[in-house]
């Protein structure tokens, strides 16, 4: 496709400015790590809240959602729409303690709550498990997305397309690497309005387009169920989400949220999220910010794609089911003038740094902070650190780049760190509320996944009576993996040494968490954690509402938009209720 001067001028536009923002903040980050890494923790709540929705807007999201939309209309976005209930668990139970502990990474919070040398071992581990093996695959399967972009958008051969994806990941370096996280927000802020502002022009112009002719015309073309924003379940959808019993849907969606490990959706906060939230000004804005993130992210984004998507099953029907994603690339290729070629280019670009820069920034710090400093230099100057830091940002670029060249499918990568991190998820979460959890819990809920993994795809694969598959299919597999993991961490941090009672004074004396540490307070506080329990419900029926009630808008559905709206009011009016008497949102 050509691109005309208008086209040209507005990427050249984005990327000084881009470039402009971490020349602006190069001085900053320079001082020490933790204005490297976390911004000197002076973010209002609002840059980052945005820049936790920009870093899960890459480039491949778009392209997944029409995936889903293509093989199980709307409702196949229940995939990931689940994982909300996990991300208000965060923001109402663990935000506050994120910004308390004063760590520098997530990691780091293994050496402030866990003591001896298992405590050392997983955060070294941790380190270099997460900041490269988990990382790379991360910007690996992100950088596929890029690479679907640019072959279909541009008809570059399939040689040359790792090139051109270094070249954008070596100017992601360069800035993130110059400005550290304050750059990092920053341009995601304006990113994530570019991106978000090319994903509804995109929407709009394929929707009334001649062949669309508005969402009536849309709404009578397409296939039978395509709109229905919940599953039918106990259809044949070829193992997908849809495919399950009653009983198994429910479980799944409301199993994985708190059992599976998900970059973004970690039960009990991590990653990037942890990030965010450890880098605001206070505990409000952490809590803030984390609301904002969930709101956003679930209720708000995800429409421009569908529109986009449920258009592709008109205009491009004879798409396989693996090629069925780039029917959203198509549409951009097809529908935009000059000028907003341009514009909707710089959307997915800017998707694409967002998440990068992230990525390269969060697995520098678990490299530098909790590895080279831990324990290889621990004298190491904040100058030295810093220095380490930008080698160690462009030292995974490289690494990125040739695992990209190994990577072919993008939902293989989801569905190898769904499975591998499942049963993780409620050590993460009960770490803070159960004094008895210990470094051994976590290290053998890392493990005990994998062995999991091999156990139900290479050796228990017959057929099973009860699940009426085998084993090493997909749901039964994961659900295999939780119960196996949940069972072998449970003995360990029954019959393996525990923590020491001085670590977990500190602990406690520090986080002043709720829950149970009767060692060190009589009551759990269930006056406190009960009125929790109803901002988090109520919450996640508000974000579910207003969710429904935009799908319902837009499509024209009245009555059911009404209904919906009610919710969204009565379910806020009960969070603000409970959240005054909590004070939740006070610092």
């Amino acid at each position: 496709m050509q691109l005309s001067t208008l086209d040209y001028i507005i990427i050249a536009v984005f990327l000084g400015l881009t470039l402009f923002i971490g020349l602006r903040f190069r001085k900053q980050a320079g001082k020490d790590i933790a204005q490297f890494f976390l911004g000197g923790r002076n973010l209002p709540w609002y840059i980052a809240g945005l820049s936790m929705v920009a870093t899960t807007f890459a480039a491949d999201t778009p392209l997944a959602v029409t995936e889903l939309v293509a093989q199980n209309g709307i409702a196949g976005n229940w995939l990931w729409w689940n994982m909300l209930a996990g991300g208000m668990l965060t923001t109402f139970f663990f935000a506050r303690y994120w910004r308390r502990a004063g760590v520098l990474t997530d990691i780091e919070l293994i050496e402030l709550r866990y003591s001896g040398k298992p405590a050392s071992f997983l955060r070294g581990f941790r380190a270099l498990y997460f900041g490269i093996f988990m990382n790379v695959l991360i910007i690996g399967w992100v950088n596929l997305a890029l690479m679907s972009l640019l072959q279909v958008f541009f008809d570059i051969p399939e040689g040359l397309l790792i090139w051109y994806v270094g070249a954008s990941m070596l100017l992601v370096v360069i800035y993130s690497g110059m400005s550290g996280l304050l750059g990092v927000a920053f341009t995601d802020v304006v990113q994530f309005a570019i991106a978000m502002a090319g994903s509804i022009v995109l929407a709009v112009l394929v929707l009334y387009s001649d062949e669309i002719g508005g969402i009536d015309q849309l709404k009578a073309n397409l296939p039978e169920g395509s709109l229905d924003f919940f599953p039918t379940i106990g259809g044949n959808s070829n193992g997908s989400l849809l495919a399950l019993g009653l009983g198994s849907f429910f479980a799944f969606i409301g199993v994985q949220w708190w059992a599976s490990w998900y970059p973004g959706a970690e039960p009990g906060g991590g990653g990037y999220i942890a990030q965010r939230m450890m880098s605001t000004r206070t505990e409000k804005d952490a809590v803030y910010a984390t609301l904002f993130f969930q709101i956003a992210h679930y209720c708000l984004r995800p429409w421009p794609w569908i529109i986009v998507a449920l258009c592709a099953l008109i205009l491009y029907p004879n798409l396989s089911a693996d090629e069925s994603r780039l029917g959203y690339v198509m549409a951009m290729k097809d529908y935009l003038p000059a000028g907003l070629r341009g514009l909707v280019l710089v959307a997915f670009f800017a998707a694409y740094m967002s998440t990068i820069s992230t990525q390269l920034n969060l697995a520098a710090g678990y490299l530098v902070n909790d590895f080279y400093k831990r324990f290889i230099r621990p004298e190491a100057s904040e100058k030295r650190l810093v220095q380490a830091s930008r080698a160690g940002t462009l030292g995974l670029m490289a690494i990125s780049l040739w695992v990209t060249t190994y990577i072919t499918s993008i939902s293989g990568v989801w569905a190898f760190i769904i499975e591998c991190g499942a049963g993780l998820g409620l050590v993460m979460i009960l770490r803070w509320y159960w004094w008895r959890i210990s470094a051994w819990s976590e290290i053998v809920a890392t493990v005990a996944p994998f062995l999991a993994y091999g156990l139900s795809k290479f050796v228990l694969v017959r057929y099973d009576p009860i699940w009426g598959k085998g084993i090493g299919e997909d749901p039964t597999s994961f659900f295999f993996t939780v119960g196996f993991t949940t069972l072998a961490w449970l003995l360990a941090t029954y019959l393996a040494p525990g923590t020491s009672k001085e670590r977990l004074q500190s602990f406690f004396d520090k986080i002043q968490p709720n829950g149970n540490w009767r060692p060190f307070r009589k009551d759990w506080n269930r006056g406190k954690l009960l009125l929790l329990v109803v901002c988090w419900l109520s919450a996640i029926t508000m974000a579910y509402a207003v969710l429904f009630v935009t799908g319902s808008l837009i499509f024209k559905e009245w009555a059911p938009a009404g209904v919906y709206g009610l919710v969204a009011v009565g379910s806020f009016l009960v969070l603000r209720v409970a959240s005054g008497k909590v004070r939740i949102f006070e610092n």
